[in-house]
């Protein structure tokens, strides 16, 4: 029997809060934002997402008044909260009555604005959905609609991004500031050089707000990026609009897959005669 006084014993390593913030044990932290989200993501059967994009500084219903008495132009963006949210929920009602291999979740970046929308319209249809949140000094509390078990808190900014595009089916890219052209940017990069394999749908939603602010045909015309670069994406102006697109997509995406999947028949072989 020992004698040893539980008390004098040093913490184990994974037990001590000083090693585990440190310097040295970055790359556990590191490991922690990608194995800790796969653990749940498996648990709940997380396999293909949608991830919203957009402003978390365009108003919620419950926010309008006050920004339209603050004389902020972000009111004339509030109807792209609801439509975020109707296409959240159009999706997800869709997905529930889909084969369990090829039902999708609604994923955002966690916090208000379109973020909120997107989880907030799977809340409707009685829907999971994900939220990645990131620890920032302003904008960024997680927002009451997230599916508790799938809310995640990051630290690491290329983590959460990396579990943004692991999973995705599509992402849809709504009105927003660096944030949004960042995500939007750093995927049609992926997509453009074929790190990402499989072909992922790029909807940008709401044609006035983005041709108003950038001009991705003019990089084609200069021959900064190649005309057919210009058909990474589709552009929708309406939940209908996005939702026909992305339906058509998903369904020829997974019928493409069980067309790989399908065994194939060996050759077959007749025997030679014996030469003479």
């Amino acid at each position: 029997m020992s004698n040893r006084d539980p008390q004098a014993l040093p913490l184990k390593a994974y037990e001590n809060p000083e090693f585990l913030h440190s310097e040295e044990a970055r790359v556990l932290r590191i490991l922690a934002e990608y194995l800790y989200p796969q653990q749940q993501f498996r648990r709940y059967q997380v396999s293909h997402t949608v991830v919203f994009f957009g402003s978390a500084r365009i108003p919620s219903p419950e926010q309008r008044e006050a920004t339209a008495r603050s004389g902020n132009d972000l009111i004339h963006l509030a109807r792209y909260y609801d439509e975020a949210r109707e296409l959240a929920r159009m999706l997800t009602e869709w997905s529930r009555t889909l084969p369990p291999e090829e039902r999708f979740i609604i994923c955002s970046g966690g916090g208000p604005g379109i973020m909120e929308a997107a989880n907030r319209g799977a809340s409707d249809a009685g829907g999971l959905s994900v939220g990645l949140n990131i620890s920032l000094p302003f904008e960024q509390m997680p927002n009451p609609y997230i599916t508790p078990e799938l809310n995640f808190e990051f630290h690491y900014f290329f983590m959460r991004k990396w579990w943004f595009v692991r999973l995705a089916l599509a992402l849809v890219i709504f009105p927003g500031g660096y944030g949004t052209l960042d995500e939007l940017f750093e995927l049609l990069t992926l997509l453009q050089t074929r790190k990402i394999r499989r072909r992922v749908a790029v909807i940008i939603y709401g044609r006035d707000y983005w041709n108003s602010v950038m001009n991705l045909e003019a990089m084609a015309r200069w021959g900064t990026i190649s005309p057919e670069d210009l058909h990474l994406f589709e552009y929708a102006d309406s939940p209908l609009e996005a939702f026909t697109i992305l339906r058509t997509r998903f369904e020829a995406y997974f019928e493409q897959r069980k067309r790989d999947e399908e065994p194939v028949e060996p050759a077959r072989f007749k025997p030679t005669a014996p030469p003479d």
